[in-house]
């Protein structure tokens, strides 16, 4: 699967099979569920995981807890637009995955 793919995917109502746990969260948030995204990605200890929990605190208007992700995550809250912060987490995790069969 690849970036244009996985966007694709988002008319179904089921994820994709096969893919990392960031890239569900990351549909589950782009279908409007929110609670499911967050519960796929908060309790993973890493780097990754942090700046995405911090993008879903930003989408919800929480920025103190954003601000909290983002620093764990190694990063400062961005400028960008919601849209623009996910599709560079998007983008990220096609580029850091194997290659698409």
């Amino acid at each position: 699967m690849n970036l244009p793919a996985f966007k694709e995917s988002l008319v179904n109502n089921d994820c994709p099979l096969g893919i990392s746990v960031y890239l569900q969260a990351l549909w589950y948030d782009a279908k409007g569920n929110w609670n499911k995204a967050h519960q796929l990605i908060q309790d993973i200890p890493d780097k990754n995981a942090s700046w995405i929990h911090a993008y879903f605190h930003r989408k919800e208007g929480d920025i103190s807890n954003a601000d909290y992700w983002y620093y764990k995550a190694g990063r400062k809250r961005p400028t960008v637009t919601l849209y623009e912060e996910w599709e560079e987490l998007a983008t990220k995790f096609f580029d850091s995955s194997s290659p698409s069969t």
